[in-house]
């Protein structure tokens, strides 16, 4: 019986060609949407999956409230390590560490230099990050503070073949590092990335800062990881530490702290905090496409529901005689789903081959990784149910529908079946344009805000302004580094500090101004450090008083403000005014005020910055001149730089590649979108185009009689895109408040933003329309141009 349903399946799929083929490749194209945007969220939530405890893996972090903001950050004291060690029953294993992957540090042998990020750890660390080891083991890899831990590739990098055990790496040009262990490269889909680690004790003994930073509470300049014992949950934990950085730091500088823990599982896709709480991040783009790929897979099956109830008078008097000579209408609807399935199972087959085609493409537009996992049988089981649930989706309704014809009104010709499906097929075309013009909107306006914000001044001026991570060998030589700089007429300017140009690393508190009222909390404040000449090489301008002089010594008690901190407490005539910061007692003096200068999101406000006189930094900013070619300048850099660095390579950022990476999410949004919005109107269209060539089909004797008449091409034209213009318009008036709403709430994430104006709507409803009257338009004038003659022969 089966094979019966698929031979007769496979042979109505021969006898309608051209509809058999617009119905496979916009089934094709869906499946092949919805197929990778799922390969592509699965892979969003397998982050982090592959350690075996990540369950009770949790990162510790401190939310802040104050009368003026609220933050989460994820910046502790080391002190609190040590408490949760002791006090806190529960937790299995504390871990303190520098930044881990976000430090960059260099790794010499021989002639083989490599600038690679990694950090300080704690021991523990590798207890609770439980990284298979390919050499050595964690219970030994940290018993030496001069031990380093490196991964494959490292390994490979350094030293190729040899056995890396016990070999000596030149870190920093200024310490010897035993290696004690190799670890398996970090997989790709981990949260946290490094090639190296050192034991955190070897931080404490080489940098003299972190003396006191075991007894600070206020210097929360490290993170912090903890796991749970088996068995122990969040709840138990959560209201025991709450208060611990509360009740140990006296006195407070920015007030109620509360330390919460933020799970393993939710690092990579909850990064957005509110009240101390997970609330979003990058999950909510995750949803967002899951659901277009719904929809793009749900137009698809639209499309097959409406061709083939459309063409449902042509399969009438085979219900009709098959009925007759005994087929129970399950029989029929089990013929009409295999059917479906059977079309469904090709539209996969060439599914896949489109995916495989566009996934180098689809992984280097979202910086993914994702492939077919053809040996995973759990896959294959998936795509089963996959193919199976999307042909019953596309075949319910045909099936459903065919089978309920009555055979004497069908064998007497009676039956209206095209007219009894219109109104269906009509809700369903909206239905898939309303979809496919909801995206269009969505693309448009995400590209607006992008836009907007773009064009938003920065404060200071990108062009030919570069940046180069500032060294050990850099910082004690930065002076001499300078002045060959200077000397070469490659640069018109040079500065350091503490942070670059398009980010600040650290936060403090300005704790007392003039005009404080009592009570009134400190204030959370960007802070860098800088060298005199910073404003100038960064084209940034002072708005009031004077810049810092060329000699650190006079400078080490004033202070810069921007305006924006000018403004939160309130200043009227800041020069000269006292004002305490960073839990110092001594207070400083403003001697100028900047103009605002955007460093951090693009779509926030700036935030309060105060500027203070440094030597050092971690940073070096440098102008090219503006008569130098870059293609030349580099090399000649290149060779300045190794004097004073010979053992880093030269690695140098352009700030203005920098400044655009800030908007590599809302341009990965913007691009997908775009994608998906026009392979939904791409399927949308090839159903139109389907039921254009049906509908001409259906009234070719009515176009020939009205053309005999008189009828002017204009005229058919007309009559056969009437009905389907007043469709999209009909999908426009509803798409738009719909995708308005969404999109506005979409937009409120953004302190910076568009408002959502008429503009986009329209457009968007002119774009659908034409492409709608592209799209039927050859099927129209054909019709119009057809002979009358031959159209009335049979008459």
């Amino acid at each position: 019986m089966i094979k019966n349903y698929l031979k007769i399946a496979w042979r109505n799929i021969l006898n309608n060609k051209v509809y058999s083929a617009i119905n496979i490749l916009g089934l094709a194209a869906g499946m092949a949407v919805a197929l990778i945007i799922g390969l592509w969220v699965f892979n969003e939530f397998s982050y982090d999956k592959f350690l075996p405890n990540y369950k009770q893996l949790y990162q510790v972090e401190v939310h802040f409230t104050s009368q003026h903001d609220e933050h989460t950050q994820t910046a502790v004291a080391i002190p609190l390590a040590d408490v949760l060690r002791k006090q806190i029953p529960g937790i299995k294993h504390v871990a303190e560490t520098d930044w881990v992957g976000w430090q960059w540090h260099d790794l010499l042998v021989g002639n083989k230099k490599l600038y690679l990020g990694g950090g300080a750890a704690h021991p523990d660390f590798l207890k609770i990050f439980q990284y298979p080891f390919v050499k050595g083991s964690a219970k030994d890899a940290f018993t030496d503070p001069n031990s380093i831990i490196i991964d494959e590739a490292t390994a490979t990098a350094l030293f190729g073949n040899a056995d890396p055990i016990n070999k000596v790496i030149r870190y920093d040009n200024n310490h010897n590092m035993k290696v004690t262990g190799v670890i398996k490269n970090i997989p790709k889909n981990a949260t946290k990335q490094f090639n190296f680690l050192t034991p955190f004790s070897f931080k404490e003994q080489t940098e003299s800062w972190m003396k006191n930073a075991r007894v600070t509470w206020t210097n929360n300049s490290f993170n912090m990881f903890v796991e749970l014992q088996p068995g122990v949950t969040l709840a138990q934990v959560a209201p025991k530490i709450k208060n611990l950085v509360y009740d140990n730091s006296v006195p407070m500088r920015l007030a109620h702290p509360e330390v919460i823990l933020h799970p393993m599982k939710d690092w990579h896709l909850y990064t957005d905090f509110k009240n101390g709480k997970a609330v979003g991040g990058f999950i909510d783009y995750v949803r967002m496409f899951s659901i277009i790929g719904i929809l793009v897979l749900l137009i698809a099956c639209i499309n097959f529901m409406n061709l083939s109830t459309a063409r449902s008078e042509k399969r009438a008097r085979e219900v009709g005689v098959r009925k007759a000579i005994g087929s129970q209408r399950r029989d029929l609807i089990v013929q009409f789903l295999a059917e479906s399935l059977l079309i469904t199972f090709i539209a996969f087959l060439l599914s896949i081959l489109i995916v495989q085609l566009v996934i180098p493409s689809f992984n280097e537009l979202t910086g993914g990784f994702i492939a077919i996992p053809y040996a995973n049988p759990l896959f294959w089981s998936a795509m089963l149910l996959y193919v199976a649930v999307t042909g019953l989706l596309a075949g319910s309704r045909p099936a459903f529908y065919l089978s309920s014809f009555n055979p004497v009104q069908v064998l007497k010709g009676t039956i209206k079946v095209g007219k009894a499906g219109s109104i269906p097929r009509k809700v369903l075309v909206v239905l898939q344009f309303s979809c496919s013009i909801a995206l269009i909107i969505s693309t448009v306006i995400v590209y607006q805000q992008i836009q907007y914000a773009k064009s938003r001044p920065t404060g200071y001026s990108a062009e030919r302004l570069m940046m180069t991570d500032m060294s050990g060998d850099l910082e004690a030589h930065f002076g001499a580094l300078r002045n060959d700089l200077l000397a070469s007429g490659l640069v018109e300017s040079v500065a350091s500090a503490s942070s670059p140009v398009t980010n600040i690393y650290s936060h403090s508190s300005l704790d007392k101004w003039p005009g404080k009222s009592a009570g009134e909390d400190p204030v959370n404040i960007g802070s860098i450090s800088v060298s005199d000449s910073y404003f100038k090489t960064l084209g940034m301008s002072l708005k009031a008083g004077r810049d810092f002089t060329s000699n650190w010594a006079n400078d080490t008690s004033d202070v810069i403000l921007n305006e924006a901190a000018v403004k939160r407490i309130g200043l009227k005539d800041p020069i000269n005014q006292l004002v305490t910061w960073n839990g110092s007692a001594k207070p400083v003096r403003i001697i100028g005020v900047v103009r605002d200068a955007l460093m951090e999101s693009p779509f926030t406000p700036i935030q309060p910055a105060i500027f203070n006189h440094g030597r050092g930094g971690n940073n070096i900013m440098y102008r090219l001149a503006k008569n130098v070619s870059i293609h030349d300048a580099l090399p000649k850099l290149n060779k300045i730089f190794d004097t004073y660095n010979p053992a880093y390579p030269y690695i140098y950022q352009f700030v203005d590649d920098e400044y655009n990476h800030k908007f590599n999410l809302e341009l990965l949004v913007g691009k997908l979108a775009g994608v998906f919005a026009g392979l939904a109107i791409f399927i949308s269209c090839l159903g139109l185009f389907g039921l254009a060539a049906y509908v001409a089909e259906q009234r070719t004797k009515e176009i020939g009689i009205r053309k005999v008449l008189g009828a002017s091409v204009a005229n058919v034209w007309m009559l056969l895109s009437g009905d389907f213009i007043l469709l999209v318009i009909i999908s426009c008036v509803i798409a738009s408040p719909v995708a308005f709403y969404f999109l506005r709430n979409w937009l409120q994430k953004y302190d910076y933003r568009i408002t959502i104006g008429p503009g986009v709507f329209l457009l968007s409803a002119l774009v659908a329309i034409v492409i709608t009257l592209m799209t039927i338009s050859f099927q129209a004038i054909k019709a119009a141009l057809t002979n009358p003659v031959k159209s009335l022969r049979s008459e």
